[in-house]
């Protein structure tokens, strides 16, 4: 039981001895034992006792806030991490220009080779020509990469394997009832980019909980340029798994047909930009209906348990621990360059 989700809308949290309950309308929906309890993420608006903020912060159990459509809004951290050597390693080496840019170099190498890989997998299984067209046009980039050292390239290239990447996303999604047409943010447009939302949020949650966890600043990184309130660290080292776990994740269950175009609520709006949060969850134009989002979570949870093979070396673990594990390896490299960061490349 290290996360627990609560995402039930209108419910509230208290405290029961050691335990807490999730209450809704005067009735208790869920009991959460503390033991093992390791990290609490509310979805949506949950309200929470005092007592129960006490127990948290007590337990040390970390708790994130998180909007109805999966926007990062707040975390509840016990930050006492003593590893000041490792903090300042990661501040001098990312502060230089040359470290920084070559950091950069090996995350998007990495996540352009995991892209490179689904496109293969997936155009010999669909026997698309389009697939694998696509999988050859990104894979010269990783070449491009390696041999440049300005930032800005470096992130030119990312993008234009992102655009050729989602330019052909639909010819993988093996369902009628749904399409894709480009990918859309803040706010989503249609169901599967709010799929893809929610889940790369949650996925960058987990990254910040194994970056803080390690000892790191999750606002300090390389690719993504420093921004108040943004975990640069955390959005650099979540790009080696939005393929790998976060798209298979919406393309498994789309296409075994888990989901259906009804379980989701639409809106017409041709708005684009909000007051508030408040506004945007009263206008936006597509969002999962609570039971299914739900659901989602839980298939979330089941892939998160599921376990990889790292090799003789490291063996098996959970796709959890791979993350800590990699955040871990991403410390050794702050402190050791030597000792190069290896992004997790699927093999297949």
């Amino acid at each position: 039981m290290e996360a627990i989700y609560i995402i039930e809308p209108g419910c509230y949290v208290r405290r029961e001895g050691g335990a807490l309950n999730v209450v809704k309308q005067g009735r208790v929906i869920d009991h959460i034992p503390a033991e093992g309890l390791k990290r609490l993420v509310l979805v949506g608006y949950v309200n929470l006792t005092g007592a129960v903020l006490d127990f948290l912060i007590r337990r040390r159990v970390e708790t994130v806030f998180m909007t109805p459509t999966g926007r990062f809004r707040a975390r509840l951290g016990i930050d006492e991490h003593r590893h000041v050597a490792l903090r300042k390693a990661q501040y001098q080496q990312l502060s230089d220009a040359a470290f920084a840019s070559r950091t950069a170099r090996l995350i998007v190498a990495g996540k352009v080779r995991n892209m490179v890989r689904l496109l293969l997998l997936r155009g010999r299984q669909y026997d698309d020509d389009v697939l694998r067209s696509a999988a050859a046009g990104i894979k010269p980039l990783v070449n491009r990469l390696e041999r440049t050292g300005d930032m800005d390239r470096i992130r030119g290239l990312e993008g234009a394997a992102t655009r050729i990447y989602f330019q052909c996303f639909g010819r993988l999604i093996r369902n009628d009832g749904f399409t894709f047409n480009g990918r859309n943010r803040h706010p989503p447009l249609d169901p599967v980019n709010a799929l893809l939302s929610f889940v790369y949020t949650l996925l960058t949650n987990e990254v910040t909980s194994a970056i803080q966890s390690c000892g790191l600043d999750p606002y300090m990184g390389s690719l993504h340029e420093i921004s108040y309130g943004r975990p640069s660290l955390a959005c650099d080292l979540v790009e080696e798994y939005r393929v790998f776990l976060g798209d298979r994740l919406v393309l498994g269950l789309l296409n075994r047909k888990a989901l259906a175009a009804d379980d989701f609520i639409y809106r017409q709006s041709s708005q684009t930009a909000y007051t508030d949060e408040k506004e945007m969850k009263a206008r936006r134009p597509v969002e999962m209906r609570p039971p299914i989002r739900r659901a989602f979570v839980a298939a979330y949870e089941q892939m998160m348990k599921r376990v990889v093979s790292r090799g003789p070396d490291q063996g098996k673990m959970t796709y959890r621990r791979l993350l800590l594990s990699q955040a871990r390896a991403f410390g050794e490299y702050l402190q050791h360059p030597e000792k190069e960061y290896s992004p997790f490349v699927w093999d297949i």
